[in-house]
Formats: C-alpha cells, sequence, structure tokens
C-alpha cells in the first residue's frame, strides 16, 4: 500500500499530527492543575491551522516574537497577543494599529524605549519588563532593582500603558541534562525574578504579574513556582536539542525532515543528503566533540522509527547534508531511499521550509508561505 514517502521527491517537512495535539494537551493540563495561565509561543509552528488545535486545550492568550507574526494571528482571530522581544520603535505606528484591533503586550527594558513609545501610542497597551535573570542576552538586569524601578514609574506614569510585571526567558534549562538539573536551573531562574518582584513591590510598584516560558521546565517539573502565566513554545514539536536534555522521548518529536539519499561513502561512513542548512538551519547540538545537526530515523509505516545508534547530521553546506552511520545502518541504505532528519531546532526548520505535509498527506501552510 503506498505511503506518504512515496510521493517525497525533495526535503519534505513531515508532522504528527497526534503526537503535537499529546504535546499541546500535556502541557495545557499541567497549567490548568497548577493554576497558570498558558499563553504558549506561537514561534515555533507559526501556523494559523495549528493554532487551532491549541483552542480546545482552552488556550485564549499566546505569544508571538515578531510584529509581522503577531498581525498574523491576529487575523486568525487571537485577540490576546504577547510580543516577546523587545518593543522595536521604528514599528511603533504599527504596534499601534494593532493595539486598537486586540489586547496586545510589549517588552521595554529602558525609560528611553518608554518614552519613545508613549509619543506614538495611543491604544492601551499592557507594558512587560523584559528581566534578564542570567542569560545574558536582553532585558534588565535582576539584580539591579533601581534601574527596574525607573523603567516601571516610567511606565505607570504613561496614560493607557497597563504595568502587566516581570518577563523573562529561563534559557539556562536548554543546556541541562535531565529533569534535576534542569528543575533546579528553573527554580534558581524564577527565584530571581521573585527577587526584583519582590522588592519592586516594596517600592510601592506593584501589583506586578510573573511571565517566564521555556519548554524543558513546562515539560519536566512538577512545581513551576509562584507565577503566573508560562509561554513555552517549541513543546509543540520538540527536537534534537529536546531529546538531548531530556524534556520528551523520541516519540514525542512532531516533525521530521524527509531528505533523499543522493550519495553514499562507505568508505567514510557515511551518505550524502538532500537535505543541508537552507533546510535545517545551521543550528545543532554537541555531543562530546562532535556537532549534530539532527538525529537520523528510518521511515518506518506511515511515519519514523527510533534515532539509529550513532547516526547523525554531521555536517550542513547550502544543500548538502552529511550523515555519519554506524555499518550496520549504511549496508542497509541505498543512494534514493529517505532518511527523515529530527532537526536540532525545530522551531528554524519550520521558518525554512515553510509549510508541512501531515502522516494523512494534507498539506498545512504558515505565515511564510
Amino acid at each position: 500500500m503506498p505511503t506518504i514517502f512515496d510521493r517525497i521527491e525533495k526535503p519534505t517537512l513531515l508532522l504528527d499530527e497526534q503526537a503535537a495535539r499529546r504535546n499541546i494537551a500535556r502541557v495545557a493540563e499541567k497549567t490548568r492543575r497548577m493554576g497558570i495561565r498558558f499563553r504558549p509561543h506561537f514561534k515555533t509552528h507559526q501556523s494559523a491551522a495549528i493554532g487551532e488545535w491549541f483552542r480546545p486545550e482552552g488556550v485564549t492568550a499566546i505569544t508571538t516574537s515578531s510584529l509581522d507574526m503577531a498581525l498574523y494571528f491576529a487575523a486568525s482571530g487571537w485577540n490576546d497577543i504577547t510580543i516577546a522581544f523587545p518593543a522595536n520603535l521604528r514599528q511603533a505606528r504599527a504596534l499601534n494599529g494593532l493595539a486598537e484591533q486586540v489586547r496586545l503586550g510589549l517588552l521595554v527594558e529602558s525609560v528611553e524605549t518608554v518614552q519613545r513609545l508613549s509619543n506614538t501610542l495611543t491604544a492601551p497597551v499592557d507594558i512587560w519588563l523584559k528581566v534578564d535573570a542570567g542569560t545574558h542576552r536582553t532585558g534588565l538586569a535582576w539584580d539591579a532593582p533601581d534601574a527596574a524601578a525607573a523603567v516601571a514609574e516610567a511606565a505607570r506614569g504613561v496614560t493607557g500603558f497597563r504595568l502587566r510585571g516581570l518577563l523573562t526567558h529561563a534559557g539556562s534549562t536548554y543546556t541541562a541534562r535531565g529533569a534535576d538539573e534542569v528543575c533546579r536551573r528553573y527554580a534558581e531562574n524564577t527565584g530571581r525574578l521573585l527577587e526584583l518582584h519582590h522588592t519592586l513591590e516594596q517600592r510601592g510598584l506593584g501589583p506586578l504579574e510573573i511571565s517566564t516560558g521555556d519548554t524543558p521546565a513546562a515539560s519536566l517539573c512538577d512545581d513551576l513556582g509562584p507565577v503566573n502565566e508560562i509561554r513555552p513554545g517549541n513543546f509543540v514539536f520538540y527536537d534534537s536539542q529536546q531529546i538531548q536534555v531530556g524534556s520528551c522521548g523520541w516519540r514525542d518529536a512532531a516533525v521530521a525532515l524527509a531528505c533523499p539519499v543522493v550519495a553514499k561513502h562507505p568508505e567514510r561512513g557515511e551518505v550524502v543528503i538532500y537535505g543541508g542548512a537552507v533546510h535545517l538551519s545551521k543550528d545543532f547540538l554537541t555531543e562530546g566533540e562532535r556537532r549534530v545537526y539532527g538525529y537520523v530515523c528510518l521511515p518506518e509505516g506511515e511515519g519514523w522509527g527510533s534515532p539509529l545508534a550513532g547516526g547523525y547530521v554531521s555536517a550542513v553546506s547550502q544543500e548538502h547534508g552529511v550523515v555519519r552511520l554506524a555499518e550496520s545502518d549504511l549496508r542497509r541504505v541505498g543512494v534514493g531511499d529517505l532518511l527523515c532528519i529530527l532537526p536540532a531546532h525545530s522551531c528554524l526548520t519550520v521558518t525554512l521550509m515553510k509549510q508541512y505535509i501531515t502522516l494523512d498527506g494534507n498539506t498545512i501552510e504558515t505565515m511564510n508561505c
């Protein structure tokens, strides 16, 4: 009987809808049990159709990573959106237009940003202080309360600005290994946020909410602490990085890039696939001294099997992917066959591939089509 693999001619992003729906239901149930608002980050799937899978789980508020993404999902009926990226002053007029249509949350980390937004925005917006709890990417330092207080005071002084609270991303959990380390790092991150929260409320700048979000903690921690909302995103699909962390098992991985084998080099223990950086991205995880751009599976039935022991994408260029395989697997893979790659980072692979083919053969488009 023909399968989905019979119609694949080039790199194709396969989506296991049932696995994705299970992932959504699992985290939604956890947040309901804990009494925490679930504001999932839609930057992973980037699809209006997949966004609808969240509604039956009671999701009414979402996170995006850009104004363009927020506009896309607002057009699909989402009316409570936080853009979890520092407010871009050059888009202030467009932000104001969106704020006239939906409840919009914006991130700020300086008095200057607050003041300049106030000169353009006329519609009400939620203001979140972006806090750096230790990852040093962006945000107000958690241990510099005077700077955070100055931004909070500036926001409170603007008519129409609703100071909601403190927001961070517990990025340190992505380099942890196993539940104990993930939850320890998450607790440390949340503790820092709570310390700043307590200081600001003592200064009369409350009440303030706390918003955090990361896939490892949302997946593994039974206690997410006294936070008001979480904003995980990658959990909907997971990927090789999350398998390595221990956030999920391989059966939870809901997307795989099906790639044709175009060359075979037994003397090197390698095959070459049509599937490179323009498909997988250049994100990788590390295992000892080696870079892994994705774990490798074989097609199995209507989906894919478990990752092959010792099999991984070892290098990518624009269209090429170099795959290392154990000798036994190398013998059963031929030119013209397909390999299913669990991307190192599914979010970027989705951005590059622009659409999915479900295991039952349906096409689902993203905002990038």
